[in-house]
């Protein structure tokens, strides 16, 4: 959404200023849209949902500057959405408006549900998120875990970089940043940079391929993988390429990352910009997860299967997502699943590695999948992560590491929320001994569910 935006007002007459303000309100109407819906429901005679599409976003970002925003006076707030509901609407729609915003910068928004008596109901106005995956999270974590997840994900996240390593040091990579006056730091991950400033101040490194975005999550999966230098590495569902570029500079470009993907548009990207990073190994192929085991048999030394999903682990950075995806969609979405990562697994050589990955922290999309994999290919085991592998992230601890699953979320670990699990396709000697019997249905192995910054 951010990118979109970004192009999006690049290409307006808008000031450098009002382009800010507008992607301020762009995103902070969809990070807080069920406190703002809260707040002009009680002043309609009608459902909010009866309004055309048009004047009900009229009324949010009217309401959103009136609630949130202190810069802008309430007058002018209300003058600005009066009007533009009369250009996309008519007069009745514009006099709708400005009596509602008149009045909500009047009386101010009506209390919030109670959180003792009406805990999701009061989580899901104040941290403006669906009552079904609230309700999903608090049956799992408990309703304090749910609204500390929930409050995360509607704080903007941090902009992150990974310093392409072929190319220049985390360290260079800040020293070049400072210099484009971009304020930069180190991350928690070895090749992160986070960096404040504007985007536009950001695109020259990395159009020079110096760097790319991407959250310290999407670069632990990497580690997972933990690919040594010589060997054939398949990232299975590669698009945009930024994991495929992470593994490449992970064996210090010497050996070989087959990056596929089912779009073509996609794949010419990705060899793009694999191009333009100096990832000379990577080769980017136009190819469905699914049918790798038959082009490749036992051929990889590693895959890695980062496959699509719902994305409601990105909720911070793409708040669009959680009013988008339905609770229905989940069971579509671990069919797809489960169809990849058993057609990926026949890439894998024996004694080779296999990850599996989604930016999710629903079981349907993480435990259950592995769970169901392993009970039909007894062939693999979970291993336990790499030596090396972060055991922290922000101080706080990456729950039960030694197992070979983790799950990250916003607020323990301060990256996108993401589960992976790393696998191994036995020896001939091995026997299976239990090894997806450490798994259970719902969550981490162990029956663990989230872990404490204590721990």
């Amino acid at each position: 959404m951010s990118v979109l935006l970004y192009h999006t007002l690049a290409r307006s007459t808008l000031s450098a200023v009002d382009r800010a303000l507008a992607t301020t309100i762009t995103l902070g109407v969809l990070r807080h849209r069920g406190r703002i819906d809260h707040a002009i429901a009680r002043l309609l005679s009608r459902p909010l949902a009866n309004l055309p599409p048009a004047i009900r976003t009229v009324l949010r970002i009217g309401a959103y500057q009136l609630m949130m925003l202190d810069r802008i006076p309430p007058p002018v707030a209300v003058s600005e959405a009066t009007a533009l509901a009369r250009r996309h609407g008519h007069a009745g729609t514009a006099g709708l408006v400005n009596a509602v915003l008149r009045r909500l910068a009047a009386e101010g928004p009506s209390a919030l549900p109670d959180p003792e008596r009406e805990p999701i109901a009061h989580a899901e106005v104040a941290y403006s998120h669906p009552r079904w995956l609230l309700t999903r999270w608090a049956g799992r974590w408990g309703i304090g875990e749910a609204t500390a997840l929930a409050a995360a994900n509607i704080r903007p996240a941090p902009s992150v970089v990974r310093a392409n390593t072929i190319l220049i040091t985390p360290t260079e990579l800040e020293a070049a940043f400072r210099a484009g006056g971009v304020a930069a730091e180190p991350g928690t991950v070895h090749e992160a940079v986070r960096v404040r400033g504007s985007l536009a101040d950001r695109f020259p490194l990395i159009e020079r391929g110096w760097c790319a975005v991407q959250d310290e999550g999407a670069m632990l999966v990497a580690h997972a993988v933990a690919p040594q230098p010589g060997q054939f590495v398949i990232d299975a569902c590669a698009a945009p390429g930024g994991k495929s570029t992470h593994l490449a500079a992970l064996i210090g470009n010497a050996g070989r990352v087959l990056a596929c993907d089912i779009h073509p548009a996609k794949v010419r990207a990705l060899a793009e910009r694999a191009r333009v990073m100096g990832t000379t190994c990577v080769e980017a192929r136009h190819l469905d997860a699914r049918d790798l085991g038959s082009h490749f048999p036992e051929a990889a030394d590693a895959v890695l299967v980062d496959a699509p999903c719902s994305g409601l682990g990105t909720v911070r950075r793409r708040p669009e997502i959680k009013w988008r995806v339905a609770e229905d969609a989940l069971p579509r979405h671990a069919a797809h699943q489960r169809d990849i990562l058993a057609g990926a697994a026949g890439a894998v050589r024996v004694g080779g590695v296999l990850v599996y990955s989604v930016c999710s922290l629903e079981p349907e999309e993480g435990a259950q999948v592995v769970r169901a994999f392993l009970d039909t290919h007894p062939a693999f085991a979970p291993e336990r992560l790499p030596e090396g592998f972060p055991r922290e992230v922000n101080g706080s601890a990456v729950e039960d590491a030694g197992s070979g699953e983790v799950l990250l979320s916003p607020h323990r670990h301060d990256t996108d929320g993401f589960y992976v699990a790393r696998l191994r396709r036995r020896l001939p000697a091995e026997t299976r001994g239990g090894g997806s019997g450490r798994y259970n249905q719902d969550g981490l192995a162990h029956g663990i569910a989230m872990a404490s910054p204590d721990t």
